[in-house]
């Protein structure tokens, strides 16, 4: 049992501006206790996309605001905080160098350790925040910069077990939105077009199903989506409608395959856990499509599915918080002030890097 720790969380790793009062009590129970997220979503829907430097300019501008705000909804000072958190990557270089550079300010003005954390542990861990997850569990993230499976056996202890080989799932919405002429950003755009679609009228290739390995692919899909609309020009209304209803159920297929087979060996390596879990994370998990899919693919093998609310799938600073309240209260050490910050960061630094994957400056 450890004492009550209050952590300052900051993330700033792409175009949300976030920070985050997060309190982890002597049970080891989390609780939010202030959280703000700022979104640069109107400053980038011109350009289709997140373009790094007005992304940088804008976090410099909210931040420190944002934590001011974080502190008087937690009703808390910085004298009371117990530590700062910021994500030190992976993401765009430029924002990072903005959250990470604030919280060792704030570490060195209050003598507070910093923690220097991963945007994926965030995600890795935000279960235990929400629904006090055991170890070990498995975990689907998906995302515009990630999709991965991969074992979280405990804090700072991550094993992946399949990547992409080439796009992320995230990237494929977007690029299949943008290729339609849908608004960004372009998970989202997809997923409503596709409720008044007829998802069999294609029949869109399912990339690496029956595959042996854990990996997943998209660049097939997304080539596949191009030709069906090029064949189709002009595409009118339902055209868009029907495409992105058969591109997401193509995803279904695959996510049931490659995530069905995870399943399975994680029964078959830690047969001891009374009641295996499966957690999805990033961006994507609000699909609701695709989360019917996964819950339904664990209630078939006997799996608790948990998807965190959907404000804790995208970028937010009280999954960093909480990764920080998790390695303070576990004794790992804090960091120095002299940590940099990395656009790339394996969560699994034991895992070799397959290619077309991790691309530098993706969104995680």
């Amino acid at each position: 049992m450890s004492p009550p720790l209050r952590i300052l969380g900051i993330e700033t790793s792409c175009d949300e501006t976030a920070a985050s009062v997060v309190l982890r009590d002597e049970e080891g129970a989390g609780r939010i206790l202030g959280d703000v997220v700022l979104s640069q979503l109107e400053e980038h829907s011109a350009y289709g996309g997140v373009v790094p430097e007005i992304a940088a300019r804008a976090h410099v501008e909210a931040l420190d605001t944002l934590i001011e705000e974080a502190l008087l909804r937690a009703g808390v000072t910085l004298e009371e905080i117990d530590a700062i958190a910021a994500t030190s990557g992976p993401g765009l270089i430029g924002g990072l160098i903005v959250g990470l550079m604030t919280g060792k300010a704030i570490a060195r003005a209050t003598g507070k350790p910093l923690y220097a954390v991963n945007h994926l542990e965030g995600h890795a861990l935000t279960a235990r925040l929400t629904d006090g997850l055991s170890f070990p569990y498995l975990m689907l993230l998906v995302s515009g910069g990630h999709t991965q499976l991969i074992l979280v056996k405990g804090v700072g202890d991550y094993e992946r077990w399949g990547t992409t080989i080439d796009d992320a799932l995230g990237e494929a919405f977007d690029k299949t939105a943008k290729l339609l002429g849908l608004p960004y950003p372009g998970g989202p755009a997809v997923e409503r077009a596709a409720r008044t679609g007829n998802p069999e009228r294609f029949d869109f290739p399912r990339p690496l199903v029956g595959d042996a390995r854990l990996d997943f692919s998209f660049s097939g899909l997304k080539t596949a989506v191009r030709q069906a609309a090029q064949s189709l020009e002009p595409v009118k209304e339902q055209d868009i409608a029907d495409i992105c209803a058969s591109f997401q159920r193509a995803i279904a297929r695959t996510l049931k395959d490659r995530v069905g087979r995870g399943l399975k060996r994680f029964k078959a390596d830690y047969a001891s856990v009374d009641q295996p879990a499966l957690v999805v994370a990033g961006g994507v998990a609000a699909n609701q499509t695709l989360r019917a899919t996964l819950q339904a693919l664990c209630d078939a093998h006997g799996f608790r599915f948990i998807a965190p609310p959907l404000e804790l799938c995208t970028d937010n600073a009280a999954m960093i918080a909480w990764a920080g309240a998790e390695r303070l209260a576990a004794g790992l050490p804090a960091d120095g002030l002299d940590v940099p910050p990395r656009s790339r960061w394996p969560l699994d630094t034991r895992a070799q890097a397959l290619i077309g994957s991790g691309k530098r400056g993706a969104k995680a």
